[in-house]
Formats: C-alpha cells, sequence, structure tokens
C-alpha cells in the first residue's frame, strides 16, 4: 500500500510549510505562532489558499502575515559529467 504523502509527491505536490503569526483575540498586540505542513502545487498553491479562507472564516485570530517554504521531496536526479581526475595529497 502507497501513502498518500507519497502519491500526492508523484502528482507534482511538493512539502509546503507556512508560518502564520496572527493577532491573540483577547490582546490583539501580542502576535502568536502557528506551524503548518501539508503538500501543495506550487506557485498557485490551491491548499494553501484553501486552508487560508477557512482560517479567515473560522478563527477569531486575525492574520498578520503569513511566510511560507516550499520544496519538491522527489525529483528526478541531477548528474554532472566530470572530465578529469583531480588528487588531492
Amino acid at each position: 500500500m502507497v501513502s498518500r504523502a507519497f502519491n500526492r509527491q508523484m502528482e507534482g505536490y511538493g512539502l509546503i510549510t507556512a508560518e502564520l503569526l496572527y493577532r491573540m483575540p483577547d490582546h490583539p498586540t501580542i502576535l502568536q505562532t502557528f506551524l503548518w505542513q501539508e503538500y501543495d502545487l506550487a506557485p498557485d498553491f490551491p491548499v494553501l489558499r484553501g486552508f487560508l479562507d477557512f482560517w479567515s472564516r473560522e478563527i477569531d485570530g486575525m492574520l498578520h502575515s503569513v511566510t511560507i517554504a516550499h520544496s519538491r521531496l522527489i525529483q528526478p536526479a541531477q548528474f554532472k559529467l566530470v572530465d578529469g581526475v583531480f588528487t588531492v595529497h
């Protein structure tokens, strides 16, 4: 049985990590951090956009900023041909 995460990666999805800074509902001058990870498609990030829509609708903490990092976990191997031999003493 192949995992859902592996299937998503084979479909071109990559792991996205989002750091959300939001204001505490009772103390709006205090910022809180929330980290979120999921597989998503760059550059449109439909899964992240859906999550942010959910946050805006359902969560009381108003978003201050969102920082993301995205990387594809499975990608073709990269090979470079080397012409020569270098000896290090």
